[in-house]
């Protein structure tokens, strides 16, 4: 995930956020697909028992007697906040202890498989899910979202608090000192991982080099580029909540725990906003899942919670085209998800392009419209993080900085697109502190700029292969970050907690056959002040001129129900007038496998 930085010279308009995937070769991408997309259909995802569907195999295992000394890293729910008494019967059961996540009213652990047994039995425990691992998502900008236009207003961020959830960030960079030079703004951290802070190549605090650069897209001042490489809020105060260790792989336990310390800090450093450019798939509706619920505390606590699409757009398992692929915390309608686009070497919002790594919805199970915004993810210049993984592994990636070092670093990826938003957010939030989360998500979707061509072609030379992007919402969502737009705008969605959930997709089988957008229990009315057509989507261009203030979004008369664009079909899983098949992907049969780390694959495009 990158963050908006200030393009170095007129012909590079976005930042560089250099995506992991970029070196994937197509072997590994059909590797990834398959496993991703493996999950068994058979329980669509429902739990059974007290256990998460994906934990099924695993239960199995230990009532036939074949766990042997197999340990297994779980959540476990219990219908009140677990104590000490709690803590010691799984500790008698041969569990360790990892986290206590009271947000949640859990406790993370590892235990035999042996002892699963036991849970189910437990009648103060709710729920047991996967302890899931989790990566970074990685894959120009200032200009293309307006950003310049709120600084001119005078808003640098300052203020406000911006939790960074990530891999660590390496402070000693100048870029992320105060105005007097002095002081680091990176006014707090705490690990969450376990694992060493420095290491002998000469890496501190950021093992991975990807919340480093994170960080200087949110809120880096260009220091010692000029100022050709500032981030969107250049006067933020960050604080860094150390996840993901030096590969870029994490925990859901740490994750939450990282996310309960912010709420915990929220008075402290004003915290308002928490960045998360990282995820996984989702093995259950975000209703049960831990994660989800934790990023939904934040929310309700205040904090607008700003979440990684994922970049997987490019998986076709079953024909999806990239569709279904959004992942974990990003499927949480509460939360404000973030898509990648690239500048295709312009400064101007027309250019930008989706980059096609970019993970489209809707989500799998519940069928959450998501992404819910776009920003400039594609070769994003951030700050480096000498001797960390990524600038290990990609010398060839560092920018040089005014002092004649490698000081700047390229990435790609909806985990650079996320922090853009992020700072952006920083900024509406020192114009007005009385934004609500959902004031703040809705006055961002409904500024956005919706101006987009109907389909685009990305070649991707690693993969030497061709790429076509439909913009519809599930791949685009109600368009490209407008700062400009958005910092004049003084419109005010409901300040109830909730007001802005993205809307949910119902696919009705008629004949004919059409998806609609469901908010709460009714669909979603064109003159709705949060959600209708004409004032977040737009009816002209992200819709199409077919569209006329039907709250129905996709169907015969639509233009993604053609044949040669077939994305009703492998999204629902049938064909006009048929029944939905079971191998659709978003219906469960077939999704991205929440048991395994998703690692970065967005990509460098042409």
């Amino acid at each position: 995930m990158s963050q908006t930085l200030k393009p170095k010279s007129p012909d590079r308009g976005q930042r560089h956020s250099a995506a992991w995937g970029k070196r994937l070769s197509m072997l590994l991408l059909v590797l990834i697909a398959e496993a991703a997309f493996a999950q068994p259909g058979a329980v669509n995802g429902k739990p059974v028992g007290k256990f998460a569907a994906d934990l099924a195999p695993v239960v199995a295992r230990a009532h036939q007697g074949k766990a042997g000394t197999q340990t297994v890293k779980v959540i476990v729910q219990y219908k009140d906040i677990p104590q000490l008494k709690q803590e010691g019967r799984m500790l008698s059961l041969g569990a360790r202890l990892n986290h206590r996540l009271g947000m949640v009213k859990a406790i993370a652990l590892t235990i035999p498989v042996s002892a699963l047994p036991a849970l189910e039995a437990d009648p103060e425990v709710l729920s047991v899910s996967f302890d899931h691992p989790l990566k970074g998502l990685d894959d120009t900008t200032d200009l293309a979202t307006g950003v310049t236009a709120a600084w001119n207003a005078g808003y640098n961020g300052a203020g406000i608090g911006v939790a960074v959830i990530d891999s660590g960030i390496n402070d000693s960079h100048p870029d992320l000192l105060d105005s007097t030079e002095t002081t680091s703004r990176v006014v707090y951290r705490q690990d969450f991982t376990g694992t060493p802070n420095s290491n002998s190549s000469g890496a501190m605090y950021d093992m991975y080099g990807h919340g480093t650069h994170v960080a200087g897209i949110v809120g880096g001042n260009g220091y010692l580029s000029g100022g050709n490489y500032v981030g969107v809020a250049p006067g933020v105060s960050l604080i860094d909540l150390r996840v993901l260790d030096a590969n870029g792989s994490g925990s859901d336990s740490a994750v939450i725990a990282a996310i309960q310390q912010a709420i915990a800090l929220q008075n402290t450093y004003n915290i308002r906003v928490i960045n998360l450019s990282l995820g996984r798939g989702i093995p259950v509706s975000y209703t049960q899942d831990p994660l989800c619920q934790a990023v939904e505390s934040a929310w309700k606590a205040g904090i607008v919670v700003v979440v990684a699409a994922g970049n997987y757009g490019r998986l076709s398992v079953n024909g999806s085209n990239g569709f279904g692929t959004i992942t974990a915390p990003g499927n949480d309608p509460y939360v404000l998800t973030v898509g990648a686009m690239k500048s295709n070497g312009s400064s101007s919002p027309s250019a930008e392009t989706l980059a096609s790594y970019s993970s489209k919805g809707p989500t799998t199970y519940d069928h959450v419209v998501k992404p819910d915004l776009m920003a400039p993810g594609n070769a994003v210049v951030s700050l480096a993080a000498p001797g960390a993984t990524l600038e290990t592994s990609y010398p060839a990636e560092f920018v040089t900085g005014s002092d004649g070092n490698s000081d700047y670093f390229t990435l790609s990826g909806t985990s650079m697109a996320t922090p853009t938003v992020s700072g952006a957010v920083a900024l509406l939030l020192q114009q007005n502190s009385a934004l609500t989360p959902d004031q703040v998500k809705a006055r961002l979707m409904k500024t956005a700029y919706k101006v987009f061509p109907f389909s685009t072609v990305a070649w991707v030379p690693h993969l030497s292969m061709n790429f076509t992007s439909t913009y519809d919402l599930f791949s685009v969502g109600a368009g490209l970050l407008n700062m400009k737009a958005a910092v004049s705008n003084n419109d005010l969605a409901p300040a109830t907690t909730g007001a802005a959930l993205s809307p949910i997709a119902v696919y009705n089988p008629g004949p004919p056959s059409t998806v609609s957008l469901v908010y709460g229990n009714g669909s979603v009315s064109a003159g709705s002040v949060v959600w209708g057509t004409s004032v977040v989507w737009g009816t002209s261009v992200v819709w199409g001129a077919t569209v006329t203030g039907s709250s129905v979004v996709w169907g015969a008369a639509l233009p993604w129900n053609s044949n040669l664009l077939s994305a009703f079909s492998v999204v629902w899983g049938a064909s006009t007038g048929t029944s939905t098949s079971a191998t659709s992907v978003v219906w469960g049969a077939s999704t991205l496998n929440g048991n395994s780390a998703l690692s970065d694959a967005g990509d460098d495009e042409q």
